[in-house]
């Protein structure tokens, strides 16, 4: 059995859940898809890692100990990290959405069942924002 050892070029995902099976999950198949992956239990654990101007895509929690999804989301473009988030989380009341929406972040909803979460990584990566 070949498996895929990441290299420079293969593409960062980093996950913030605060729930560990659901951080393992995601990171396993993530790694079969071919992605380095870094995975945190916490925002302000994120802010330790020095891949995070080299990411390439972040999925994010939005209910995470201490901070939300979206405050961490504000917290990066802070800090000039302007790699794709995508925020996941159970049932998104409306005003969510649309704070989601006006900051440019998906939501994928859990149960996170189907490719929807895979297929919003891959387009995440392979179309990357564009400088201005």
């Amino acid at each position: 059995m070949n498996s895929q050892v990441p290299t420079l070029a293969t593409p960062i995902i980093i996950i913030v859940d605060d729930d560990a099976a659901v951080r393992g999950s995601l990171k396993f198949a993530l790694e079969i898809e071919g992605f380095a992956v870094h995975a945190y239990g916490k925002g302000d654990e994120l802010f330790g890692d020095a891949d995070l101007a080299d990411c390439a895509c972040f999925i994010i929690d939005q209910k995470l100990p201490g901070t939300t999804g979206l405050d961490l989301v504000s917290a990066l473009r802070e800090q000039r990290i302007a790699a794709p988030v995508i925020l996941i989380t159970s049932a998104p009341p409306l005003a969510l959405l649309e704070r989601a929406a006006k900051a440019g972040v998906p939501i994928v909803e859990k149960p996170l069942l189907g490719n929807a979460l895979l297929d919003r990584v891959r387009d995440a990566t392979t179309h990357p924002p564009t400088a201005h």
